[in-house]
């Protein structure tokens, strides 16, 4: 047994994106500072119990990518094709004019490090009034991989093509579909289970204890999704502002745990969230609201 202790890691991090690889854990965050330029990587934790990690720091190769001089956010990470692929914002650009984006890099191993793949950046301009931050890969049972992302209230979707250099248009021609839910604000991640799409995302403001998580579902991954439901928000005496969250899923358990970040009640700064894990009871076709812990125990598989 091991017993997760949230938060699970010392320090400040947050946007966390977490994937299993040969059946080792690893989740991708953002260093939460308040002062943008001084977020100038990413760093990655890595576990085989969810209990113990190795801290896996300064992931991005940052020489490839001279046009980026703050604000390096949330990161989206997929394996294709034998390939790890890193999505990442840069920048906080507020407008066409400006360097940065959605930026893509690429490495032969999940803990990095991670190398420019295009020498630019993968969405570098708004369209359809989503900035271009906050993004998430999911590769569907058919192998499509789709890439949500936005921010300022809007959020997107467009499907990557084989070399993940790019995207392939839907069957209407368009390249990217807004499908912007009640209540978006940015934080997009989508989980699929039994032929049904479950889209999440956080509302609220990030750097406060409004910040929380809602969920629609659809029988598409593009459209016709149902009305939102709140499932994760302050819970009074543990925590406040959970958000921007991916998830693990166990396949021996059959099981989902939520990756997220969060706060401590009342604490004025806006970059003081702490990383954590809970469980996530997925159903036919809803999600149960989420409790938040301290601490609680975990059976990992045998290896």
């Amino acid at each position: 047994m091991s017993k997760i202790i949230n938060p699970i890691v010392p320090g400040w991090y947050a946007d966390p994106e977490a994937r299993t690889y040969g059946g080792r854990y690893y989740i991708y965050v953002t260093r939460s500072f308040t002062e943008y330029r001084r977020q100038m990587n990413l760093d990655c934790f890595s576990s085989d119990d969810l209990e113990h990690w190795v801290k896996h720091e300064g992931i991005i190769q940052m020489e490839d990518f001279p046009h980026i001089y703050q604000a390096v956010w949330a990161p989206t990470e997929i394996e294709h094709r034998g390939r790890h692929y890193l999505v990442f914002a840069s920048n906080d650009i507020h407008s066409d004019e400006e360097p940065g984006g959605l930026e893509i890099a690429v490495s032969d191993r999940p803990e990095g490090p991670f190398r420019s793949y295009l020498g630019r950046p993968l969405v570098e301009r708004f369209v359809h009034g989503a900035q271009p931050i906050d993004a998430h890969l999911f590769r569907d049972e058919d192998g499509s991989v789709y890439l949500y992302y936005g921010g300022w209230s809007h959020c997107n979707v467009a499907k990557m093509n084989e070399e993940m250099t790019g995207f392939i248009p839907f069957e209407d021609g368009e390249i990217f579909r807004e499908i912007t839910p009640p209540s978006y604000v940015e934080g997009p991640c989508m989980l699929k289970k039994e032929g049904k799409y479950f889209f999440m995302w956080s509302s609220g403001n990030w750097g406060d204890g409004s910040y929380r998580v809602s969920y629609a579902v659809s029988d598409s991954p593009v459209d016709g999704f149902s009305e939102p439901h709140v499932i994760l928000s302050r819970q009074e005496g543990l925590a406040e502002g959970p958000g921007h969250h991916g998830y693990l899923y166990l396949p021996e358990s059959e099981e989902f745990l939520i990756v997220y970040h969060r706060r401590n009640i009342g604490d004025p700064e806006p970059g003081n969230r702490m990383l954590c894990i809970d469980r996530m009871n997925v159903r036919e076709d809803s999600i149960d609201e989420i409790q938040m812990t301290r601490e609680w125990m975990f059976q990992p598989e045998n290896r």
